[in-house]
């Protein structure tokens, strides 16, 4: 029997066949003045059948480091061996615009999925993302960063017990693997609901361009269209190996006032040991902040003020055996991507 061709895809009510890239706008909206806002899309295919993979980033719209990501993922036109890349360099489109992390009308969008064709503005968007990418993708890549005044260190969520999944985040190649509750109404809950299995990266700072974060990502990106057959398979300038963590935590500050850092992200941490000083107006220290138990420092606030409870620490802890191999394979990401010429990328 004679192979039966490959079919075009069809996003924004455009048809895309096999063999061709396309970059189109997904009409999303109109803003009070008429202007009308759009989705950008970049859609890559082989000639091949294959997997289809999204990449999306700035679902929160101050989350900036996963729109480098992508548009220098674009501009290396990947030549793929087999299957379709679709990129999506902004989501939530109105929230890039105005920097913020929500829609106009307030909303989470990554608490809004599935969506509604007839719903809130945020719901709308997440329906036309939803059925416009999502649904025709077998995996998908989406890119965070911390909150404003806060950073997380390159690391993988997703749904570890899936074992596809883990070997993803494994290839993916950032020293830091985090299993991943599903929470209501994000999209990674919804997506598995379909079958579509989805990592996310979390790197940088919100409104902020991070030099490591983005490159880490790009790589990670690559690496894992290369352990789907997608794309040959490149060879690695680290050998940088990832840990799964155990659990983690969000130390908090204990009192209000003035901080002074005493350790830094992605510093490894043992129980017992003082992360920061807490002091007033007057220059007095009135607090000491110390780790509650070992591990990685994934996350912290950069703001030097805070009020009592506030997060500032964010610790993953690992197995005994594992923790100088974490340390190390976070020292040989910083050195590795740090050290790299732009054009390695």
């Amino acid at each position: 029997m004679a192979k039966q061709p490959i079919k075009n895809i069809t996003i924004g009510e455009q048809d895309i066949a096999p063999g061709t890239s396309v970059k189109l706008e997904i009409p999303v909206a109109q803003l009070c003045t008429g202007t009308p806002v759009g989705m950008p899309v970049h859609v890559i295919r082989s000639r091949r059948e294959g997997p289809t993979v999204f990449v999306s980033a700035a679902i929160h719209g101050d989350e900036l480091n996963g729109v480098e990501i992508v548009r220098r993922l674009i501009a290396s036109a990947p030549k793929l061996t087999c299957g379709t890349v679709i990129f999506v360099p902004m989501v939530n489109v109105f929230g890039v615009h105005s920097q913020s992390r929500y829609t106009p009308d307030r909303r989470d969008l990554n608490r809004t999925f599935p969506g509604s064709e007839k719903g809130s503005l945020a719901g709308r968007l997440a329906y036309i993302f939803m059925n416009e990418i999502v649904n025709q993708c077998d995996y998908g890549i989406d890119l965070h960063t911390g909150a404003i005044h806060r950073s997380n260190l390159p690391q993988i969520r997703g749904n570890l017990k899936d074992e596809k999944t883990l070997e993803l985040a494994k290839a993916f190649g950032v020293p830091v693997i985090l299993n991943s509750e599903l929470r209501d109404g994000s999209l990674r809950q919804i997506a598995a609901e379909d079958g579509t299995r989805i990592l996310l990266y979390e790197a940088g700072e919100a409104l902020r361009f991070d030099e490591l974060s983005i490159r880490a990502g790009v790589k990670g990106v690559m690496h894992v269209l290369s352990s789907l057959g997608m794309m040959r398979k490149r060879s690695r300038r680290t050998a940088s190996e990832p840990y799964v963590a155990n659990r983690s935590r969000w130390l908090r500050a204990p009192v209000s006032g003035i901080v002074k850092d005493l350790k830094s992200l992605g510093d490894w941490v043992d129980k017992g040991d003082s992360l920061a000083e807490v002091g007033d107006a007057y220059g007095d220290v009135i607090a000491t902040l110390s780790a509650s138990h070992s591990g990685v420092i994934i996350g912290k606030q950069n703001i030097p003020l805070v009020q009592e409870g506030d997060a500032m620490y964010h610790i993953a802890s690992f197995d005994e055996e594992d923790t100088e191999g974490v340390a190390d394979s976070i020292e040989q990401m910083q050195d590795s991507f740090l050290e790299a010429t732009e054009t390695s990328l």
